[in-house]
């Protein structure tokens, strides 16, 4: 069920348009040697919003991992420079979906584009994981 619901999500529910943003996002921030960290984020959350249903992202310290020391900055600076633009495109999606209402995948589309946008504004110090 879960990978129906990925599928139908990557194909019909932005899913594809949410992982090329992430991907472009972070190819644009690989270009200096300062964005590569951000860059490597983006590029870990692009497979999380490619198929989000069945994952969780999670804090890095949930799973014995240690905080690197200024990760609240890199994610303050990651959200004045691609998080508010990544979080916008997702928040419209996910209005798009709920808009829709004729169908019932668009709910579930909505709430996932609504997951993403949380995302979006601390990717740093972020691991995905499976629930099931």
């Amino acid at each position: 069920m879960i990978l129906a619901a990925n599928l139908i999500w990557f194909v019909f529910g932005g899913g594809f348009f949410a992982w090329l943003g992430w991907i472009i996002c972070g190819s644009i921030l690989c270009c200096t040697v300062v964005g590569i960290p951000f860059g490597i984020a983006a590029f870990r959350i692009a497979g999380f919003s490619a198929f989000p249903f069945g994952k969780e992202l999670v804090d890095a310290r949930e799973l014995g991992e240690e905080r690197i020391i200024g990760t609240g900055l890199a994610n303050f600076l990651w959200i004045i420079l691609a998080g508010i633009w990544l979080a916008i495109g997702h928040i419209l999606a996910g209005i798009g979906c709920f808009l829709s209402f004729i169908l019932i995948f668009p709910i579930f589309f909505g709430i996932a584009h609504f997951k993403l946008v949380e995302v979006c504004f601390s990717p740093l110090g972020k691991r995905v994981i499976n629930r099931y």
